[in-house]
């Protein structure tokens, strides 16, 4: 059996009703004649607001169907712009491996740190959220925004209390032989504010100068100058993309380099002394 639509159903409905009606004449009774005509009238009536129905429908399945094609583009950008920032974060994330891999190759070939120092540099990583250690490369690194204030170069009193108990395990007589080197890391957004930007032009400014405001503190501490080295890369070494506020966080970073007296460092005259002969 074929189903009809209700459109179709009241057009085929008041077809046979008005059939009905020519072929009757004046056999139908007027009762009955007048129930037929409301009946066509009340079917004509539902034919056009099936069909006024139908027409809404079809006005409002085309909305969504733009909507949908709007939708996917945006997924599609979305989709593409995701991909970009997963590459940068898998170069990122090779680079760094690969920096990691080699420090940590040149500290087994030049010598480890003493056993009783990586120890309590990781116990003090532990107990101090704001610091992270790696025993295989002798990194320590500070988040700075835990060390300075926006645009600052001045050490809050917190950093100054993680950086007190770092220093007291480098002075002790098991590292007193190793060398620092401090190095200063910002995001890639520009000096705000024409006073900061007086004091630190560029972020290679402002990454030196707190890297040295650390090894100032660190030899306030009793660390020797000798073994202090102060370094500034800006917004050149990221690691992380500097897309969201989170991850430039990260680039906003302070490291400290704990090494063995026989690693060679660039500009170290004593690491490579056949360089300087």
């Amino acid at each position: 059996m074929t189903c009809l639509s209700p459109i179709r159903a009241c057009v085929v409905l008041f077809g046979l009703a008005s059939a009905l009606l020519s072929l009757s004449g004046c056999m139908v009774p007027a009762t009955q004649l007048k129930s037929c005509q409301t009946q066509n009238q009340n079917l004509s009536e539902r034919c056009r607001a099936l069909s006024v129905e139908l027409e809404n429908l079809k006005v409002h399945a085309r909305r969504k169907e733009d909507e949908l094609v709007r939708s996917e583009r945006r997924l599609a950008k979305l989709e593409e712009e995701l991909g970009v920032d997963a590459d940068e974060v898998a170069d990122l994330d090779r680079r760094r491996d690969r920096l990691q891999s080699r420090y940590a190759e040149l500290a087994n070939r030049f010598g480890r740190l003493p056993a009783d120092v990586a120890r309590r540099l990781q116990e003090l990583s532990a107990d101090e959220e704001s610091l992270q250690f790696d025993p295989a490369t002798g990194l320590a690194k500070f988040d700075a925004d835990i060390l300075f204030d926006t645009g600052e170069a001045d050490l809050k009193p917190d950093a100054c209390k993680v950086l007190a108990r770092l220093a007291d395990v480098l002075a002790s007589p098991e590292a007193e032989n190793l060398r620092l080197m401090v190095v200063g890391h910002t995001d890639d957004r520009g000096i705000a504010g024409r006073p900061i930007r007086e004091k630190y032009p560029s972020n290679f400014h402002l990454s030196t100068a707190r890297a040295n405001a650390v090894a100032e503190y660190l030899q306030e501490k009793g660390l020797k100058p000798q073994r202090l080295g102060v370094a500034g890369f800006g917004a050149h070494q990221p690691i992380a993309p500097n897309g969201t506020p989170r991850d430039r966080r990260k680039n906003r970073r302070v490291e400290i380099f704990v090494m063995a007296p026989d690693v060679p460092v660039v500009g170290w005259t004593e690491t490579i002394p056949s360089s300087y002969r």
